[in-house]
């Protein structure tokens, strides 16, 4: 790998939200996220921390109505910036898989940028309906990782065992797992002298 870091600002302006997206995938963790929602800002800190990504995220919403619109689409331009800031994605490991456990909850993420961007959530254990004292639920946090998982153009599997009433301690490992795992695949691996698809090429 050359000595440029890999970086990407990404905006986007609808009816309904504003977002702003400074990324660099080789970072060292420093975060400062204000997307209006609270909850959403403390999980992305510790996705950016443990991950090693540095993320400079605002975002302004019609939370009149209600915080979905930003959620969502916070999601899109974080996918967004981390599929520009990897470019055509030459020498990337790809994938990456990791456990982190807090109290009774282990979450475990695994992932591959494929170009294929799709989600899929399994709660196998006893499932406790939990949400933050804002409203933020477990169903707010799968629709952010669906928007991320479909604009960063990777197949993400998250098991939470089991959801536990606080959402806080169900939801914390999640965020950090995956910044663990997205930290992995992105890594790139000096060994792989092109793209890691045999049909040459990611989408």
């Amino acid at each position: 790998m050359s000595g440029k870091m890999r970086k990407a600002k990404v905006e986007r302006k609808t009816k309904e939200t504003k977002i702003s997206v400074n990324l660099n995938i080789d970072g060292c963790g420093k975060a400062k996220i204000d997307t209006g929602i609270g909850f959403l800002d403390h999980m992305l800190e510790l996705f950016a921390c443990h991950g090693l990504f540095d993320l400079d995220i605002k975002a302004k919403g019609d939370f009149k109505v209600d915080t979905h619109h930003t959620n969502e689409d916070v999601g899109i331009v974080l996918g967004q910036a981390f599929k520009k800031a990897m470019g055509d994605k030459k020498g990337i490991t790809r994938s990456g898989n990791f456990s982190w456990p807090m109290e009774d909850v282990l979450a475990t993420i695994a992932l591959d940028i494929s170009g294929r961007g799709s989600l899929k959530l399994k709660t196998p254990g006893v499932h406790q309906p939990s949400q933050d004292d804002n409203g933020y639920a477990l169903k707010d946090a799968e629709h952010f990782f669906e928007s991320f998982a479909k604009h960063l153009g990777a197949d993400i599997h998250i098991t939470i065992d089991p959801v536990v009433a606080d959402l806080h301690t169900s939801l914390e490992p999640v965020f950090k797992a995956l910044g663990k795992a997205l930290d992995q695949a992105t890594k790139i691996d000096p060994r792989r002298k092109g793209i890691p698809s045999t049909k040459g090429v990611i989408d």
